[in-house]
């Protein structure tokens, strides 16, 4: 999304994109969360509990980390034996793919956790039982950590990297990506804005541990 054909950052371009993500944000909260809230929720079906269980923070945590080190593994156990160089190099791209993916959860998460703590926003479950939102910043309280988005944030950061690995299904992991996104407002887990600005902050951490790291693995 940001990065040129040699993994170099576009700043003019992400920084257009920074201030048009926090300028539709600000009108999300102030005017349109509600309304795009209201009508989303009457496409709440089943699948989006199978969503909110299978991508969540922990999840792509505990799949990538265990694909990495047991490909890891198995790569070291076909070296010492000079197993089949095809098999080798297999574990040696689940690895490096792996690793490109967990580091970019992480970094997803991080930015996540710090900015739901000094942002403090109300879940749409308030607004839904008692018709009232608000921010209490400060707090690690499930209540009261809406935005961003943290299945949609790794959800991007995850898939976009996926996608940027193996650019003939990018459209297939951005699809899936946005539809992932979708279901947390459905679901009634976040305000509109709050999965905007999750998107976006999985989308630079793929680009950025992309940029950082395609060079030195």
């Amino acid at each position: 999304m940001f990065l040129t054909k040699t993994d170099k950052i576009k700043w003019g371009l992400l920084s257009i994109a920074f201030a048009a993500t926090l300028l539709i944000c600000g009108l999300g909260v102030f005017w349109f969360d509600i309304p795009v809230f209201n009508f989303m929720r009457n496409f709440d079906i089943s699948v989006w509990r199978f969503i909110d269980a299978v991508f969540s923070l922990k999840i792509w945590i505990i799949i990538s980390g265990l694909i990495l080190v047991v490909s890891v593994a198995i790569n070291r156990i076909l070296r010492k034996s000079r197993g089949e160089t095809k098999l080798l190099q297999i574990t040696s791209d689940a690895s490096r793919i792996s690793f490109f993916v967990l580091s970019s959860v992480i970094a997803s998460g991080a930015a996540v956790g710090i900015l739901k703590f000094c942002i403090g926003r109300m879940r749409p479950i308030f607004f839904e039982t008692f018709g009232t939102t608000g921010f209490f910043p400060f707090t690690n309280e499930w209540a009261f950590n809406s935005m961003p988005s943290g299945h949609t944030a790794a959800s991007f950061a995850g898939l976009v990297m996926i996608g940027l690995m193996f650019p003939r299904i990018k459209w297939a992991t951005w699809a899936l990506a946005v539809i992932i996104m979708l279901s947390r407002v459905s679901f009634g887990a976040h305000w509109p804005s709050d999965v905007l600005l999750g998107a976006f902050i999985g989308m630079v951490a793929a680009d950025f541990v992309k940029s950082a790291f395609v060079k030195s693995l």
